[in-house]
């Protein structure tokens, strides 16, 4: 029996529970370094992947929902923006 984690399934499941993910969250939730290639394949298997720039600062608050990550105090959250992808299902 092989029960090999396997992240880019993770963030495969994470998209289809209708949640955005972005690069931050799959380096510390998943272990996924290379968010790019995840998404670039899913719209190669027909996924219709949609994308937007959100603050720093929302994908923390995601994250500290499961993990806890303190920034620098210095550290502009407000002006560093990340992108965010979600899978389009209409």
């Amino acid at each position: 029996m092989n029960n090999k984690y396997e992240n880019s399934l993770a963030v495969k499941e994470h998209l289809l529970e209708h949640k955005p993910l972005t690069r931050l969250e799959a380096i510390i939730l998943y272990g996924v370094s290379n968010l790019t290639a995840q998404i670039n394949a899913l719209r190669k298997s027909g996924y219709i992947i949609e994308k937007r720039r959100v603050p720093y600062l929302v994908a923390l608050r995601r994250v500290n929902e499961l993990s806890t990550v303190i920034p620098p105090k210095e550290l502009p959250l407000k002006e560093i923006f990340l992108t965010e992808y979600w899978i389009n299902i209409n």
